[in-house]
């Protein structure tokens, strides 16, 4: 694929551990792993962009590309591990079927085939290999988004990792741990990855926007931060898509472009309900939106994130949370497949009830 077509998320994915952004606890617990080379089974979870699959593949390279003789089966280094990659490493991902078969098949297969793979070293005080400092590693099975495994899928995997346990690891990424069966989680050691802070995220925008030359603004960063929530690869394709569809990266061009209403625009209808206490122009504020074409799912995931974040808007503490608790019950009813305009009206009133009810 060419590098002018390659999704920025793939060009810029970092190749080992240590380019890893975020979660550090998580990350540092991966580099004592890779540096002594003994891999356990691994249940990594968390929110999705948050690097659980980078980090799988960042490990898996560190283990097998960085042993003493790993580039000694070939007669080129880079062909060698190409094929140290291709034969021990074994990667479903969402889009592979892990049903029944594919467990009794596929990586029941992987397992029992034998590979000759290189040792790790680790080297004394006087910098000699000895063979109680061997490791031999181990074929690895990555399994992206482990929770969408049927439990028959998982409870047929469970055997095969006892059977195999001496040859082949298991390293498994899911958003919802709960998903994964009490069997399987009790054989890994969990990693836990969290949301990445606005500073790791814009630290790695930063990097891409200087490598690829864009022209941005600070509130174009500020709304790339604002939508991704935490979730870098959201960041990079939001930052990729307004670079291509627009040339300069701001806040309007990236609104657009991830077709998210505008904060000041949800801010403009809390005014008219919090300050003002005016329906109709509540009302005629929230038509300027849903005119623009915006669904309901979207103003009111919005009007959720400019309520519980700007505290301006509103004259109390006890205002903002009655007015966040109406948000959150139409959330939860427009979540539920009622996603009319008139529950976003029927949330307007209600809100002016209760900034009525808690004048101050």
């Amino acid at each position: 694929m060419s590098t002018v077509n390659t999704p920025w998320v793939e060009k810029y994915r970092p190749q080992t551990v240590a380019d890893i952004v975020g979660n550090t606890e998580a990350i540092s617990r991966l580099q004592v792993i890779a540096k002594e080379g003994n891999l356990p089974n691994l249940l990594l979870c968390g929110p999705p962009g948050t690097g659980k699959t980078t980090s799988m593949l960042c490990l898996a390279r560190d283990l097998l590309l960085q042993s003493t003789d790993a580039g000694s089966a070939g007669a080129s280094p880079g062909g060698a591990t190409k094929d140290i990659l291709k034969d021990a490493v074994l990667e479903l991902n969402a889009s592979d079927d892990r049903g029944l078969d594919v467990v009794r098949e596929k990586i029941k297969l992987f397992a029992q085939t034998k590979k000759t793979l290189p040792k790790k070293f680790f080297s004394t005080g006087e910098g000699v290999a000895k063979d109680d400092h061997v490791v031999h590693l181990h074929k690895i099975v990555l399994l992206d988004e482990a929770d969408s495994m049927t439990p028959a899928a998982q409870q047929a995997l469970r055997r095969t990792m006892e059977l195999h346990s001496s040859t082949t690891r298991f390293a498994f990424a899911c958003n919802n741990s709960s998903k994964i069966i009490e069997p399987i989680q009790s054989r890994c050691a969990v990693v836990r990855f969290k949301k990445l802070s606005d500073a790791d995220i814009l630290k790695r925008l930063v990097y891409v926007i200087q490598q690829e030359n864009v022209s941005y603004t600070d509130d174009g960063l500020e709304a790339l931060l604002y939508l991704a929530e935490g979730d870098l690869r959201q960041a990079l394709n939001a930052l990729q898509a307004t670079h291509t569809g627009y040339g300069l990266v701001n806040a309007d061009n990236v609104f657009k472009v991830c077709d998210q209403p505008h904060p000041l625009l949800v801010e403009n209808v809390i005014t008219a309900c919090v300050m003002k206490r005016n329906i109709e122009e509540a009302h005629r504020e929230m038509n300027r939106l849903l005119n623009r074409g915006y669904a309901p799912v979207d103003v009111i995931a919005t009007f959720f994130k400019v309520v519980q974040t700007n505290a301006r808007l509103f004259r109390s503490e006890l205002q903002q949370l009655e007015v966040l608790k109406i948000v959150g019950e139409t959330t939860m009813r427009i979540a539920e497949g009622v996603g009319t305009p008139l529950q976003l009206a029927a949330m307007l009133a209600r809100m002016i009830a209760a900034v009525e009810n808690n004048p101050s």
